[in-house]
């Protein structure tokens, strides 16, 4: 029997996980890599520790499932999006740390473009202008990154988001890797034309990074090249999809037609509202990117809703406050108290992204007094992520004209029921998991699987969603609109600092 694997390369841990044709995980393995934050505002990966852990939950998953790479019909990967690596081409080693999608160094030099530089890099890739993308990482390491001006020089030097970097060592690294991305991660870079779907000259310009050091673009769903049989699978595999981590949960949660959307609650929280074969601009913070584009197929559009600091909140609360020694326990301490005690909390840790985009915004918790306990701040914490939420499916449906009835959910923090309960009665409206709550690489499997025939079509892959928990809302209007009002004013606070 066939399976099909899912490698998910996340901010805060790298997993493989294997598939059976009913979407049923036969095996997996994850494994956490550190957080490097020498600067206030810098966030930092090696990349060379990442493709080391890459390597450890292959050779993991395929033990623990007790099968072989040889049994694998596809291979699909899913990453961390916007986070940027530059490489030598001839030895394999990173010439810098990653740059992570949180880092905010950038910032200073985007605030030197013209207004008609912001106007062409907003209309052309669809992306507001912030230090979030890749396009002004990539400019950061050629100017600082160890050699990089000498490997530019002479031609060895690659630039790449992870996926890249990581498809780039499974098929062969120095010993002939391919050097391509997809179009939903390349849509992330501020360097790729929505139109045309390949790198623009006047962005390239604009951020002067060559375009012969950025990889190919392809499809999302594709055999783009076999795995290297020295490495950790030990035999030759199809290495046919690549979606940005956000698109690949809108894969996994079947959202193939336009209207559909889903909400992912990870590291950060991100919405997507597929919006098919039509480019929509955002009138209200939103971004307008890829959704993603199989073989042969058009590609398809999708607004999106970017939140920097949901889930990594939590891990705040765990590693720098230590009020918490596992993600586990908000749930019964939020649960403790009735109520939030008069306290938001505003976790702008790296500025905040959609729908204001303010890399300037810092971290509040206003509404403090004698009484306040830890249960608040946690209860508060959960609070944050629920309200950040909901001000970007606001935004969705003013832009889309689509009101929404429901929110498929799905990330890490979907399985805290206290909190999902949180956001049917912050919202207003039906919160449904599904039962594989991981859907990012359950979606990255869905495309590699497509390419090889594993799966016929999307219809067979459709028929695999189900509802795993529902919660409905236990709000009155009046709750959540004044509930609503104190959140936002507290937002207010998060800029107040600087005036």
């Amino acid at each position: 029997m066939k399976f099909v694997g899912s490698l998910d390369q996340g901010t805060s841990s790298t997993r493989f996980m294997i598939f059976d044709c009913k979407g049923n995980v036969v095996g997996q393995h994850q494994l956490e890599h550190r957080q490097i934050l020498e600067k206030s505002g810098w966030v930092e990966h090696d990349a060379q520790e990442i493709w080391h852990r890459t390597k450890e939950v292959i050779i993991g998953a395929l033990k623990n499932s007790e099968i072989l790479g040889s049994d694998l019909a596809a291979i699909g990967i899913t990453n961390q999006r916007e986070t940027t690596v530059m490489w030598d081409s001839l030895t394999g080693a990173p010439l810098h740390n990653a740059i992570v999608w949180q880092d905010a160094r950038t910032a200073e030099f985007l605030a030197t473009l013209t207004e008609l530089e912001k106007e062409v890099i907003k209309s052309k890739s669809g992306l507001t202008v912030a230090p979030y993308f890749s396009a002004a990482k990539m400019k950061w390491l050629m100017t600082h990154a160890s050699g990089a001006k000498e490997k530019i020089e002479d031609g060895s030097a690659l630039l790449g988001t992870i996926d890249s970097w990581l498809l780039w060592n499974l098929s062969g690294g120095a010993n002939g890797g391919v050097h391509f991305t997809d179009v939903t991660n390349a849509s992330r870079t501020s360097l790729m034309n929505l139109e045309t779907l390949d790198w623009d000259q006047q962005l390239l310009d604009i951020f002067g990074v060559p375009r012969n050091l950025l990889p190919e673009i392809r499809s999302s769903s594709e055999i783009y090249a076999y795995t290297d049989p020295a490495g950790p699978l030990g035999a030759a595999v199809a290495l046919s999809a690549i979606l940005g981590d956000q698109q690949g949960a809108l894969v996994g949660q079947t959202c193939f037609d336009r209207g559909e959307s889903k909400t992912t609650y990870g590291t950060g929280n991100f919405a997507l509202l597929n919006t098919g074969s039509e480019i929509v601009r955002s009138s209200n913070g939103l971004l307008t990117t890829v959704a993603f584009q199989f073989k042969g197929q058009p590609v398809q559009y999708a607004l999106e809703g970017s939140i920097a600091v949901t889930g990594s909140a939590i891990q705040w609360l765990r590693d720098q406050l230590q009020i918490i020694t596992s993600a586990a326990e908000t749930e019964a301490l939020a649960a403790s108290v009735p109520d939030n005690g008069g306290v938001y909390f505003v976790p702008a840790f790296s500025g905040l992204f959609a729908p204001y985009w303010r890399s300037d915004a810092r971290g509040v918790i206003v509404g403090l007094t004698r009484a306040t306990t830890k249960a608040h701040i946690v209860r508060a914490t959960l609070e944050a992520i629920c309200y950040q939420t909901r001000e970007i499916m606001d935004a969705m449906s003013a832009d889309s004209g689509v009101p929404l009835t429901m929110m498929k959910v799905d990330g890490g923090v979907s399985a805290n029921e206290f909190c999902m309960q949180l956001q049917a009665d912050i919202m207003g409206l039906d919160i449904t998991r599904p039962m594989i709550a991981e859907t990012t690489a359950l979606g990255a499997a869905y495309a590699a699987g497509l390419v090889v025939g594993y799966w016929k079509d999307i219809s067979e892959i459709k028929a695999l969603w189900k509802p795993s928990r529902t919660w409905t809302s236990n709000s009155t209007s009046q709750e959540r609109e004044e509930g609503f009002r104190l959140w936002k004013k507290a937002v207010t606070r998060s800029f107040d600092w600087i005036e």
